[in-house]
């Protein structure tokens, strides 16, 4: 059975309208992150703290916390600011984020960092860290909304 060519190019015309719809739909988005994070250790060390997304101008709580096992020795302040990308809705920068690492901060440092979740967000910040804190460990960080 053969279509018309009129008929055919009018379904080959709905089909790619559909298809860019729904992939503009499905595409991910992307928000702006600051952190405070409080971090302590000898071996073993622990981090808490909390911040703020702003993801379509409105702003989310959120709350951080983390271990890690290596060379841990000290106390510091991080103050992080930057983007998370690969977004859908606030929620998907909730999760464990990991990372393997090395650091030394004596008074004032500076700190970068990428770091990606199980569903896929990147977080890339950069910031300060304030304190005495010496690492070569590994670390995992949860964010969860408040």
């Amino acid at each position: 059975m053969k279509m018309p060519s009129a008929l055919r190019a009018a379904v080959l015309a709905l089909a790619a309208v559909a298809g860019v719809t729904l992939s503009s739909a499905a595409r991910a988005d992307e928000g702006f992150v600051q952190l405070t994070i409080y971090k302590a250790g000898w071996v073993i060390g622990g981090s808490g703290g909390s911040g703020v997304l702003n993801f379509h101008g409105r702003r989310y709580p959120l709350s951080t916390g983390g271990l890690d096992y290596g060379f841990v020795f000290g106390g510091s302040k991080t103050v992080l600011r930057g983007r998370v990308s690969n977004i859908y809705r606030p929620s998907d920068v909730a999760g464990v984020y990991g990372a393997a690492g090395a650091g030394l901060a004596v008074g004032r440092g500076a700190r970068a960092i990428v770091l990606t979740n199980q569903k896929g967000a990147v977080l890339e910040l950069t910031g300060h860290q304030v304190g005495l804190m010496a690492n070569a460990d590994l670390s995992g960080l949860a964010i969860t909304m408040r």
